[in-house]
């Protein structure tokens, strides 16, 4: 079972949009049952509100929900917890170092460090751009699901069975 966290600023955009998004793209490939998907902030600003409307707005585009998610934050216990810590900008990751500390650099990582063009996200809270955020993310997540089945740590349904 491989566990991820995806993190961002305050777990209402960016975040959930990749949790929902990997758990459905996991459904498709037919590896859900191999993931454990979580999101959380690295703020407390946002805490125990929902999903930003335009992150609920894109993923429904794509048939995607997430309804019943509201804002978590980041906890020194996640380390523990999670495989995979996944921010999705580098202020995420020195506010997640600061948060839980490090001893593994293969653990804490940008989404986008998995693609062919390692990048940040850009927020649509600040920008307004759902959709070049919601492409972003779907980039990381095929890569990040590539990325665990080349290293034998996924096995989706369907390939060559």
């Amino acid at each position: 079972m491989v566990r991820v966290l995806f993190v961002c600023l305050g777990n209402i955009c960016r975040s959930p949009m990749a949790e929902f998004l990997l758990k459905h793209l996991a459904a498709e490939r037919g590896c859900e049952d191999e993931l454990v998907i979580a999101s959380a902030a690295t703020s407390a600003e946002e805490i125990g509100n929902p999903v930003h409307r335009g992150t609920v707005k894109k993923l429904a585009e794509h048939g995607i929900s997430c309804a019943g998610k509201h804002a978590v934050q980041l906890t020194r216990r996640d380390y523990q917890a999670y495989d995979y810590l996944l921010g999705m900008e580098r202020s995420n990751l020195r506010s997640m170092a600061r948060i839980l500390g490090t001893d593994d650099p293969q653990k804490i990582r940008r989404l986008l460090d998995f693609s062919a063009h390692p990048r940040d996200i850009a927020d649509p809270w600040f920008t307004g751009n759902f959709d070049s955020t919601y492409d972003d993310i779907l980039e990381g997540c095929n890569a990040f699901l590539d990325d665990l089945e080349a290293n034998g740590l996924i096995h989706p349904k369907g390939k060559g069975e």
